[in-house]
């Protein structure tokens, strides 16, 4: 049955890339709770979920198309280091958040210094991955109004106040 929305959906996940290497894990400890319905995860992993039973294990592999996204060339900039408040100390792999007119956010990563010209780029650090996710549906309830209010899960799992 498919989730509805505004319920606290709590899992155990291993993610893997396309080589099979964990890119990241929760433990016994430690699950992993998301509000549905409210865009805190990759839609098509959440339809996945959906179609589980608490207790019950799925492994869900997902194409970039329904993950991060191809990989899109056109997303790498270069900029003068004068783009950059001065006296800022870039490094290669270093992240950072750009702002657009509109006032969206554009997070990027540093991926080349070559004098004052700094590559950026745009593309999601997982963008034209195959990704895997290996899943144990541990509960899903309804939210309280206070995580509701707040968009996020409190307790186990969630954001402890």
């Amino acid at each position: 049955m498919p989730l509805k929305p505004n319920q606290v959906v709590t899992v155990y996940y291993n993610l893997k890339d396309e080589n099979g290497e964990t890119l990241d894990s929760t433990t016994k400890e430690s699950p992993f709770s998301f509000l549905s319905g409210q865009s805190q995860i990759l839609p098509k992993l959440e339809e996945e979920i959906g179609s589980m039973i608490i207790g019950s294990k799925k492994t869900v592999v997902l194409a970039p198309a329904d993950a991060y996204g191809e990989y899109q060339p056109e997303s790498i900039q270069v900029v003068n280091r004068s783009n950059f408040p001065e006296g800022t100390q870039l490094e290669e792999g270093m992240e950072f958040v750009a702002n657009t007119p509109d006032g969206q956010q554009m997070p990027f990563i540093i991926t080349q210094i070559d004098g004052d010209d700094i590559t950026l780029d745009f593309n999601h650090p997982l963008a034209g991955e195959t990704l895997t996710f290996e899943l144990e549906l541990v509960n899903i309830r309804d939210a309280s109004p206070e995580e509701l209010s707040h968009g996020h899960v409190h307790g186990n799992g969630g954001h402890h106040h």
